[in-house]
C-alpha cells in the first residue's frame, strides 16, 4: 500500500470518524514516511477486544510504510481517563501499574513490527512525566494551557454536570495526554494522533498545545468504537471482557466470542479489524445476504482472528474444542481445557473412590449428573442409545465406569441427547 492510499483504505474499512484536517493531512502522508501515535491505558495486564481497533490502525500505517508509537500510558494510568466515566476510577498502585505495562508491552510485540526501516517503537509517557515537578509542569506547560480550552470539551462538562463532579486529578488528565502530543513531536517528529472517537477531545487538546508551545501544526485521526449494531460496546460477554492473553480468555473463548457475532455486526468487525482484502469482503458480504445460514463471514472473522493474536496453535485448539463441544472425539484435553469447553454445562463433584472396585454404575452416573431423573429414566435412555460417554455412544445399561473412563485428570463429561451436556468431577478426599 502507498503512503497516499492508506486514508482511501481506512475510509472504504469505515474507520475514519474524524479527521482535524483531511487535506492537510493527505499531503502530509503523501510527502513521506510519518510518525504516527496511539496511546494506551495500562488498566490492566492485558490488552481486550476494545483494543484491536488502535492496534490495527496502528498496524495499517505501519504497513503503509509510516512508523507507529504505541504510547503506554504509565503516567495518565496513575489518573485515570474520565472520558465516558460517570464516576472517577480507583488509583491503580505503582507495583500495579507496572505490572500492567510490562503485559501490554509483551503483547503489543506480537502485532507490529519492530524491525526495518520504520520500525515500531514502545514509549512509556511516564518516562517523561517523572521528571517534572508540579510547579515546573504547571509553570512550562500549564500557562499555555487556557482552562475555557478543557471546559468547553464534551467530556468535561458532561462529568461536570453529573452527581459525581470531577476532581482535580481528572480534570488535569487532558494536560497530561495533550502534553504528550507536545513530547512526540518534538522528540519524534510525530505529526499524527489517532484514537477512538471518545478520544476526539483529548487529541485536539493536543494539537492545540502543539501549536502554542511549538509553533507546530500535527493532526487528529479517530475511528469508531468497535460497538454492536445496538450501541453496546464489543468484547464483552456475561463472563466478562474477552481478552488478548490466552489465560484470561482461551482461544476457544475467543474463537466462540467471533464466530458469534451477528449478522448486523460482523462485516463491520471484518472490515475494522482484520487485513481480508475489498475482493473477499464483498464476497462475503454477498454470502452473508444470500446464505446467512452458512454464516460463512463469522467462520472466516473468527478464523482470522484467532489466528492473529494465539496463533496457528490457537486456531487448532479453538478448533478441537469446538469440535468436542458438537460432538467429536475427546483426546488429549486436560482438566482446564474441559472445563473452557464446557464452562456453561452443570456438573457435580464425587469422591474418586467410586471410581474403584467394581466403580460407578453409568445409570447411577446419569442420575448424579443431573441427566435422569430415576434409574428407570436413564435405562429407557442408554437402551434407545441417547446416551454417550465422553462423546461416545453406551449402549450396555450394566457398564461400570473406572478410572480409565475419565475425559482428563478428574473430569467425566456425559451427554444425552444431541447437547445435553453434564460433567462430573471425580476428587481425591484431602
Amino acid at each position: 500500500m502507498q503512503h497516499n492510499d492508506l486514508i482511501e483504505e481506512l475510509r472504504w474499512r469505515g474507520l475514519i470518524h474524524q479527521i482535524t484536517d483531511e487535506p492537510g493531512l493527505q499531503k502530509l502522508l503523501a510527502s513521506g514516511p510519518q510518525t504516527v501515535y496511539i496511546g494506551f491505558d495500562p488498566t490492566a495486564t492485558s490488552l481486550h477486544v476494545g483494543s484491536l481497533m488502535q492496534l490495527m490502525m496502528l498496524r495499517r500505517f505501519q504497513l503503509a510504510g509510516h512508523r507507529p508509537i504505541a504510547l503506554v500510558g504509565g503516567a495518565t494510568g496513575m489518573i485515570g481517563d474520565p472520558t465516558g466515566k460517570s464516576e472517577e476510577r480507583n488509583l491503580l498502585s505503582a507495583e500495579q501499574l507496572q505490572q500492567n505495562v510490562a503485559g501490554i508491552e509483551s503483547q503489543m510485540r506480537k502485532f507490529l513490527s519492530f524491525e526495518g526501516e520504520n520500525a515500531a517503537i514502545l514509549l512509556n509517557n511516564f518516562d517523561w512525566m517523572k521528571g517534572f515537578s508540579y510547579l515546573e509542569f504547571l509553570r512550562d506547560v500549564g500557562k499555555n494551557f487556557p482552562v475555557g480550552t478543557m471546559l468547553g470539551k464534551e467530556s468535561v462538562r458532561a462529568r461536570l454536570g453529573s452527581e459525581a463532579g470531577l476532581s482535580y486529578t481528572e480534570f488535569s488528565y487532558m494536560l497530561l495526554q495533550a502534553y504528550d502530543f507536545v513530547y512526540l513531536a518534538k522528540q519524534q517528529g510525530c505529526l499524527i494522533q489517532a484514537g477512538g472517537s471518545d478520544q476526539w477531545g483529548n487529541i485536539t487538546a493536543g494539537i492545540d498545545l502543539s501549536r502554542r508551545m511549538l509553533g507546530k501544526q500535527v493532526f487528529g485521526l479517530t475511528a469508531p468504537l468497535l460497538t454492536t449494531g445496538d450501541g453496546k460496546k464489543m468484547g464483552k460477554t456475561e463472563r466478562g471482557a474477552v481478552w488478548l492473553d490466552r489465560q484470561q480468555t482461551s482461544p476457544y473463548a475467543f474463537y466462540q466470542y467471533w464466530i458469534n457475532v451477528s449478522d448486523e455486526d460482523v462485516m463491520r468487525c471484518i472490515a475494522y479489524l482484520t487485513e481480508i482484502d475489498r475482493q473477499e469482503y464483498d464476497s462475503l458480504a454477498d454470502a452473508t445476504q444470500s446464505d446467512p445460514g452458512r454464516r460463512a463471514a463469522q467462520k472466516r472473522l473468527a478464523e482470522w482472528m484467532t489466528v492473529f493474536v494465539h496463533g496457528d496453535d490457537g486456531i487448532r485448539s479453538a478448533l478441537a474444542a469446538s469440535k468436542i463441544l458438537f460432538g467429536g472425539e475427546i483426546e488429549d484435553v486436560d482438566d482446564a481445557g474441559l472445563n473452557e469447553i464446557f464452562a456453561d454445562v452443570p456438573s457435580q463433584e464425587l469422591p474418586r473412590d467410586l471410581l474403584a472396585g467394581e466403580g460407578l454404575w453409568v445409570v447411577e452416573a446419569l442420575q448424579q449428573a443431573g441427566l435422569a431423573k430415576s434409574g428407570g429414566e436413564a435405562r429407557r435412555s442408554i437402551k434407545e442409545g441417547g446416551v454417550y460417554l465422553n462423546n461416545e455412544r453406551l449402549t450396555d445399561m450394566d457398564r461400570r465406569l473406572g478410572e480409565s473412563d475419565l475425559a482428563s485428570e478428574t473430569v467425566m463429561v456425559l451427554r444425552k441427547g444431541k447437547r445435553n451436556y453434564a460433567l462430573l468431577r471425580f476428587k481425591t478426599d484431602g
